[in-house]
Parts: C-alpha cells; structure tokens; sequence
C-alpha cells in the first residue's frame, strides 16, 4: 500500500515542484514505485520531465470530471519505476472547473484508493494556496513535505501551514503527519541563511530533515531538458542531494514500520484489536 506524501507550503518560489519532481525521481532510481500527481493548476511537473502537451493524453482534470479513470491518465515516464499523473489545464476556464471542483474535498481520496495498493510511494504537488487541490491532497496523504527556502515569508508560511494541517487533523485527516522540512536551494555563508537556519532551530527544530538541498544550476538547466536532475547529471549536486533525501524519507518509513505502539509490527497492532 502506498505512503502518500504531499509537497506544500503556501509560499511560492521555494523549490517545491522541483522537489516533489527530483524527490519521485529518486526514490524511483532506488527501485521504489512510484506515482508523481501535479495537482498544480500551473503544471509545471509535466514540462520538468518532458512532458509537452501533445504528449500528455489525459490528466488529473479529465479524472475530476469523470472523463477517464485514474489509470487512463498515468503516464510512463523514462525512469522504469516512476509514472505520472499531469494536471492537464489549458485554459482559465478549465482552471476555474477544477478548482470548483476541487470544493469536493474528498473526492481525491476516494479516486486514489484504486490505484494505492500498486506503489510504495504517491508524491502529490501542490499549488501555493491552501484551500482547493491542496486540501484535498492534505486529506489523503499520510504525511506532509515542507520545501522551505531562506527568507522571512518563508517563516511565516511555515507558520501558516501547522495551523492549517492542525485543523485538517481535527475535522478530516487525524492520521496525517509532518515528514518534514527541508531547506532548499540553500546558500551558506550567508546573513540571512545564517539567520534562517537559526529561526528553524529555535522554531521548528524537531521537524527539520538532516538533508539540505544547495542551490545548483544544474537543477534548473534540467527542466529546460524536462529531466530529474538524476537523469540529467547523476554526479551533480543536486543529484547527490535528492538522493540522500529519498534516502532520508525511506528511512523515516522504516522507523515508523518498527515503532508503531512500542515496537509491534502492524499486523500485530492489527492482530491485538480484533
């Protein structure tokens, strides 16, 4: 069954379509299935990994508006272990549909349980709101991804997600967890990179991935060729570091599959409440 990991932070420019790009990538070159969904209006996943729009024949706006099913609209992509989702929006006015549709908050977490048990990870990209599309990929993730780069808005739109993940937990989605922060396009020996990284400390340390990922050109010259980065230059940077955070993230599912109520394997728990 697959862990269902949503990329948001109500802020944009922070590198989040780029990770949840690179971070599918990676977990795909590491031999895990995965699934990339854009539930960004913009689409811009699609172009990250090469997808122009006379290749894309269906996606996650013809699934909202029962035109085809979910499976119709997956699309195969250059890493054997990776498909796709795109969002598929070419105009104002399909926008304005998906996002009046989108009002249906759990309509996505009912179309996503066909197709679950086929990956071991659902990466979902967000838009840079909170309402709409991203509540209800909040709805049905099990956890959250936040991107963060070094700035004050940046901060505040930290802030502005815990509450609102807070109140998701409280009405739709009690299960849903923080899988973590992490800090993007990070440039040291800065002053205000130096103040950053003393906010998150002060502020969000327990939340905070060991992984940081630097800025690296390489990572935007692989959009213009719409490849990962791994695909692009596996030895650069920005490679090595999305890897490492794949990496990280598996190993946090490994914790969780051992330290789940005291160190009892879930058919255990399962086995203990019948």
């Amino acid at each position: 069954m697959a862990k269902i990991i949503c990329i948001a932070i109500p802020k944009g420019g922070v590198g989040k379509t780029t990770t949840a790009v690179n971070l599918a990538a990676s977990l795909a070159v590491l031999e895990k299935r995965v699934l990339l969904i854009d539930a960004d209006p913009f689409g811009a996943c699609a172009l990250a990994l090469g997808f122009t729009q006379e290749k894309i024949k269906g996606g996650l706006y013809e699934v909202y508006n029962f035109i085809y099913s979910l499976s119709q609209v997956i699309h195969r992509t250059e890493l054997p272990f990776l498909d796709f989702i795109p969002v598929n929006i070419r105009s104002v006015q399909m926008e304005e549909r998906l996002l009046r549709l989108s009002e249906n908050k759990t309509l996505l977490r009912n179309i996503l349980q066909s197709i679950t048990p086929y990956y071991d990870y659902i990466i979902i990209d967000t838009p840079p709101v909170l309402k709409g599309l991203t509540t209800a990929a909040l709805l049905c993730a099990h956890s959250v991804l936040i991107p963060i780069r070094s700035g004050y808005f940046s901060l505040e739109g930290i802030d502005k997600l815990l509450k609102y993940i807070e109140s998701i937990r409280e009405t739709y989605n009690k299960g849903l967890t923080i899988e973590g922060i992490v800090q993007t396009m990070y440039e040291p020996h800065t002053k205000v990179t130096e103040i950053m990284d003393h906010e998150l400390m002060q502020r969000f340390r327990k939340y905070l991935l060991q992984t940081i990922i630097p800025r690296s050109t390489h990572l935007n010259e692989a959009t213009f060729y719409g490849k990962p980065v791994v695909l692009f230059n596996a030895s650069s940077k920005g490679a090595t570091a999305y890897l490492n955070l794949a990496r990280e993230i598996l190993q946090h599912g490994n914790e969780e599959a051992v330290n789940i109520v005291g160190g009892q394997s879930e058919s255990e728990v399962q086995g203990s409440t019948l």
